[in-house]
């Protein structure tokens, strides 16, 4: 069996773990919205400052994830976690800002790098030492059975572990879910299509407020 050992939502107004709310935005703040978690959460990581959206989103996640699950980035080799990501968007937020350097002068190499969506993978891999299997694909929609099949094929071919998001940032729109797959999870959430459903739908039930009860 599989298990959703822990899981992340990011939103425009409210950042929770595990179905418990950490972190409410600020709209009075002079920093970004990722920035203000960055901050609260007390994380340590120069190059965050740097990022784009998406990795920015990724990083912050998958940190809150590790924070709530320590345990088991220490009980697997190096290339036994594996990462799927997906969205609907790719690097459009990333890609749009490029356009415009680029009509308005020489666009920054760093900037570049970043209009590839896959890019928030290579950030969370240099950032935990993980040389596992990776993938990112572009979807209509968030899919569960995407998720469900891929990991199925992962788990199979020697991962022990995926970290898995659905991250979608298209303006002032924030749909991000990200969640962490393992072999063994005592007390909770098998990992079915309607679980992963349920618990993916616990993030929009509400802008401010995160149901608990999934």
């Amino acid at each position: 069996m599989k298990f959703i050992t822990a899981y992340a939502h990011l939103k425009e107004n409210i950042c929770a773990v595990n179905g418990e709310m950490i972190c409410r935005r600020d709209k009075d703040s002079g920093d970004s919205w990722f920035k203000q978690i960055y901050k609260q959460q007390e994380f340590v990581y120069p190059k965050f400052h740097k990022m784009d959206v998406l990795s920015q989103a990724g990083f912050l996640t998958s940190k809150l994830i590790k924070r709530a699950n320590p345990q088991f980035a220490e009980k697997y080799k190096d290339d036994e976690i594996a990462m799927l990501f997906a969205n609907q968007s790719g690097s459009a937020e990333t890609d749009q800002k490029f356009v415009h350097a680029y009509r308005n002068g020489a666009p920054s190499p760093s900037l570049f790098v970043y209009t590839l969506p896959n890019i928030v993978m290579g950030e969370i891999a240099i950032l935990n030492k993980w040389y596992g299997e990776s993938l990112f694909a572009v979807l209509p929609e968030f899919d569960p059975e995407f998720y469900i099949n891929h990991c199925h094929i992962l788990l199979s071919a020697g991962s022990e572990a995926v970290l898995c998001s659905w991250l979608e940032i298209a303006g002032n729109q924030i749909d991000v879910f990200t969640f962490l797959i393992e072999k063994e999870g005592e007390n909770r959430s098998e990992f079915t299509a309607d679980n992963l459903s349920k618990i993916a739908f616990a993030g929009n039930l509400h802008k401010t407020e995160i149901n608990a009860n999934y």
